[in-house]
């Protein structure tokens, strides 16, 4: 759809909405809003928009018109973070909204419920990190909530939420990034212990080789200076290891590794080595053990080595790298040429289900590797390795509609750094439930729809390359088109559906559940809630365990309550 077709769209949107109000909204004010450059709203009731306007004393379930000028339905402010939440990377546009804005939707929502509901926000913030796995937003959030908590003179909750965020050893550093560049380099006194605790977990020998080096904003001996943690008493070497990262960050040529330091030993040798004799080194029969004992990344051995990174230097590092590390470099392993015996050994390790189970690795990463490499040979490996990362999608009774979204908007990657779109990720998770379930039909739809037929002998990546792309969002045309009597329908899309002149769900009753996993977190619903109207986000596969357990009669609940 050209911009002048979809500008004009929203204005006969306005005017359709406007005629069918009295027959669409029962109870409530209803909104609508222009179009434009969205800024955090003020007041509380205003919280729903992502839109300027007027837009009056809008209420969760208000129709309002969505970004694409079709139905939106205003969403309850919990749901709304939520979504969020689970679907965004911080720092990164979306179709309907910029970086920025989507940032800002972001704080100001992070920054209210800190406030009004701290416990329930600490309890996201936390599952955020730790179940769901994502980084740069539960990190962004707890900075947010601390401020917010002491710019309203709040105390308690947030030395927790920064303790909880902070699961891997650069993100500390990551937080006092995002702290200094709103709020300067003042740190409130739950900030600076929150971090303590984490650096005290945190930092060790290993972790200052991996993580502690020039290319992060805060090296792990800027956070020792800013936050000032003692080391733990339970771990009488710290405080040498804490020492050592000082001198590494002011005084890198006299830097000495602490004693009782074996692996940073190891590494301080290895980075003496004369530059000339690096690669025979590496490439030697003693190579792959020198390089695991040292701790050397592969990231790090490719600038320190002063040699191209041939087969021999990637055999070297290889046995020492993590699963996911391997998953990312299997082109590069091509490329170099490695040998099908160390090539043999690699597909083993992406393709065994304990090591796909410990990454806790999104499918879809595996889907973008399968793209990437050149080979062939990884690709048997790589439709185990993604079949075991949905082992938890449930086995659905009955029959399921499965209905997947394929319009424009999807196919916007989430992140700079994805090779994969939303659409593709909807494609997965969707194939994957009606691979699973007892009877299915798996429905692909925008501006048309139809059937794809997946074989119940075949791979989820195989049935992917029955998808296409289908223009605009009709989800009230493909629910009326395919939509026979099913137990339940699941929809996995943006919900940034066209005008329609109802609801897109009015040909399924009432009574049978519609399950909406929604992938990019925008701020209006595509239905109206109600009974046996559910929407999940994210990317993660465990929330369809919750389908059996609404259906079973279980109360619904965040997961982390």
């Amino acid at each position: 759809m050209t911009r002048f077709n979809r500008q004009r769209t929203k204005a006969d949107t306005r005017a359709e909405i406007q005629r069918e109000l009295p027959g669409l909204v029962r109870g409530g004010a209803v909104a609508l809003a222009t179009h434009g450059q969205w800024t955090p709203p003020q007041p509380r009731h205003l919280r729903w928009a992502a839109q300027v306007g007027q837009v009056g004393q809008a209420t969760p379930g208000t129709l309002v018109a969505n970004r694409e000028g079709g139905r939106g339905y205003v969403r309850e402010p919990k749901s709304e973070l939520f979504l969020l939440a689970v679907s965004h990377l911080f720092g990164h546009e979306s179709f309907y909204e910029t970086a920025a804005e989507r940032d800002e939707r972001f704080i100001g929502l992070i920054r209210e419920h800190a406030v009004s509901e701290p416990r329930w926000t600490l309890g996201l913030l936390r599952w955020l990190r730790t179940e769901a796995h994502i980084r740069s937003a539960a990190v962004a959030g707890a900075a947010e909530f601390v401020h917010a908590r002491a710019e309203a003179g709040l105390a308690g909750y947030s030395r927790q939420a920064v303790d909880a965020v902070l699961q891997r050893p650069d993100e500390p550093g990551e937080l006092l990034a995002h702290w200094t560049t709103r709020y300067g380099r003042r740190l409130p006194q739950p900030l600076r212990r929150g971090i303590g605790d984490a650096v005290r977990r945190l930092y060790t020998g290993r972790a200052l080789l991996k993580y502690d080096t020039p290319s992060h904003r805060y090296r792990f001996g800027d956070v020792l200076e800013l936050t000032h943690p003692a080391p733990d008493p339970a771990k009488p070497w710290q405080g040498a290891l804490f020492r050592y990262a000082l001198d590494r960050r002011h005084r890198p040529g006299s830097a000495v590794p602490p004693a009782g330091e074996p692996m940073l030993a190891a590494h301080h040798a290895l980075r003496a080595v004369a530059v000339d004799d690096r690669y025979d080194l590496v490439t030697g029969p003693e190579g792959a053990r020198l390089v695991a004992e040292a701790g050397m990344t592969w990231e790090v051995l490719a600038g320190w080595v002063h040699g191209p990174m041939g087969a021999a230097v990637w055999e070297a590092v290889i046995p020492s790298m993590g699963a996911m590390a391997l998953v990312r470099n299997l082109r590069n392993f091509d490329l170099a040429g490695v040998s099908d015996e160390v090539a043999g050994e690699v597909a083993r390790r992406i393709a065994d289900p304990e090591e796909v189970r410990r990454s806790r690795q999104f499918p879809f990463r595996f889907l973008a590797a399968h793209r990437t490499a050149p080979s062939p040979r990884w690709a048997d490996a790589l439709e185990a390795a993604l079949g075991h990362s949905l082992a938890r999608v449930p086995a659905l009774p009955g029959r399921t509609l499965v209905l997947v979204d394929r319009s424009a908007s999807m196919f916007d990657r989430p992140s700079a750094r994805s090779g994969l779109n939303r659409a593709d990720s909807a494609a997965i998770f969707g194939t994957a439930l009606a691979l699973r379930a007892e009877r299915a039909d798996l429905v692909e739809f925008g501006s048309d729809s139809q059937a794809v037929e997946p074989d119940p002998e075949e791979s989820v990546l195989r049935t992917l390359r029955r998808f296409h792309s289908l223009g605009g969002t009709r989800t009230g045309a493909a629910v009326e088109r395919h939509y026979r009597g099913h137990d339940r329908v699941i929809v996995v899309t943006d919900e940034e559906a066209h005008w329609s002149a109802a609801d897109p769900f009015a040909p399924v009753p009432a009574e049978v559940p519609v399950y909406t996993w929604n992938l990019a977190g925008y701020a209006t619903g595509h239905t109206a809630p109600g009974p046996h109207r559910y929407t999940f986000g994210g990317l993660s596969d465990a929330a369809f365990e919750l389908v059996p357990l609404l259906e079973a009669g279980h109360a619904a609940a965040w997961p982390w309550e």
